[in-house]
């Protein structure tokens, strides 16, 4: 599968970066192809590594304003002109989606697709990875929305709230049909 991920280019401590990491090995150990920011620093890095260390192709897309930050030695790496753009290429080049932490950007790309999603835009598995944590007052917020009946689907259809890497990656391979 090609999975795209979403997640910060900071650099983050290892609460984070550590779980990220087995994250990323999971995928390259399974043949995943990682489809990400393109970018060689902070914990896009550090998933990056993962998955190329375990075996898995590496996809970026960078956009024209941050490429002097693009990985070097990519499978593929493509740039676009804006944002808009870069998240357009992303979400086609996916074959399932999952939401890492971040910053507002992340949010930002975490949002759209999941409103694509409800508008029946794209069909694919969205899945936020709540490291330690970090997505529990969103994670209530969707609930909140959900139960007032702010979305016109259940949550349960736009996107899988995963406590962990092994979790993440086992709903989206049931999703493609590959257990």
């Amino acid at each position: 599968m090609n999975i795209c991920v979403f997640l910060s280019a900071a650099d983050l401590d290892e609460r984070y970066t550590v779980p990220a990491r087995e994250f990323a090995q999971l995928l390259g150990k399974a043949g995943h192809t990682l489809v990400w920011g393109g970018s060689d620093a902070g914990l896009m890095k550090v998933v990056a590594d993962g998955v190329q260390e375990a075996g898995g192709r590496l996809v970026g897309v960078s956009v024209e304003f941050l490429s002097h930050k693009a990985r070097p030695g990519v499978d593929e790496m493509v740039v676009a002109k804006d944002l808009a753009e870069r998240k357009a290429l992303l979400l086609a080049k996916a074959d399932a989606i999952v939401i890492m932490v971040g910053g507002t950007g992340t949010l930002d790309e975490a949002t759209e697709i999941l409103e694509l999603k409800k508008h029946g835009l794209h069909g694919k598995p969205v899945v936020l990875l709540n490291t330690a944590g970090f997505y529990d007052g969103l994670k209530e917020q969707f609930r909140r929305m959900d139960a007032e009946g702010f979305l016109p689907v259940p949550l349960t259809d736009l996107v899988f709230f995963a406590e962990d890497g092994v979790a993440a990656l086992a709903y989206l391979e049931e999703s493609a049909g590959l257990r």
